[in-house]
């Protein structure tokens, strides 16, 4: 049954009015009208809905809560470094579907992409829609926040808001004496927002490596291989869902 995504409080008489794209998908895609069900997402709760009518808007009426545990039990965060080409796009959609709580795109020092602040909010806006199709699609009660492009310095002063912040390092896939990521999940039991930092093709330059420790940071490998900056974000989730779901 197809899902929406519906912004502010849940009101007294259960009423709501669903508009824009959605209100179009739902009447003249979906072809549905007055008296078919769909599920409504208020407030991190899933409702069946039962549509009161289709016109150019879309009423429905807040039915029974839908009682699923669908989202990860920590709130996980990823922080990119600005990758080539439309690399940011699959990230913003994979991650989605695996449990991403929220992305933080960042400037690093290697990364060869520069957004242009006159377009950033557009593109943000971009991968806001791409994560709450995604959202909608893997049947989740969040939508991921897609945080405005940072420098390193905010990432920084952002990742003071976090109980752990994890960096995934390719230098630590070369040791023989790496720390292994399981090792480090294990310890994430009592721990609830979680920042985990990954760089660009490039990597993490000498210079923020030294900030990120300085700061006390954990550093991890992801394994023996060299992951590419797309794939990195989705095996750590993956790994986080196998730990704690």
């Amino acid at each position: 049954m197809q899902r929406y995504f519906i912004e502010g409080k849940i009101p007294e008489n259960r009423i709501v009015v669903i508009t824009g794209d959605d209100a179009k998908h739902i009447a003249k895609v979906m072809r549905q009208t007055a008296g078919d069900y769909l599920i409504a997402v208020m407030e991190g709760e899933a409702h069946l809905s039962k549509i009161v009518t289709a016109d150019f808007d879309v009423e429905v009426e807040l039915g029974e809560k839908l009682e699923t545990q669908v989202e990860l039990p920590k709130k996980v965060t990823i922080a990119c470094g600005l990758p080539k080409g439309d690399k940011l796009d699959l990230i913003t959609q994979k991650a989605t579907e695996l449990g991403m709580y929220a992305l933080l795109p960042f400037a690093a020092e290697r990364s060869i992409v520069k957004w242009d602040s006159s377009k950033s909010g557009k593109k943000i806006g971009r991968l806001q829609k791409i994560a709450k199709e995604a959202a909608e699609q893997s049947h989740r009660t969040h939508i991921p926040e897609i945080h405005p492009v940072h420098s390193f310095k905010q990432l920084m002063v952002q990742a003071e808001t976090y109980d752990t912040v994890i960096v995934a390092y390719e230098e630590e896939a070369r040791d023989g004496n790496r720390t292994r990521f399981a090792e480090i999940l294990k310890a994430l039991y009592d721990k609830d927002s979680v920042l985990i930092v990954f760089g660009p093709e490039g990597g993490i330059s000498e210079s923020e490596v030294a900030a990120l420790k300085n700061f006390g940071a954990v550093f991890t490998s992801l394994g023996p291989r060299i992951l590419r900056t797309e794939t990195a974000p989705l095996y750590a989730l993956a790994a986080i869902s196998c730990e704690f779901e």
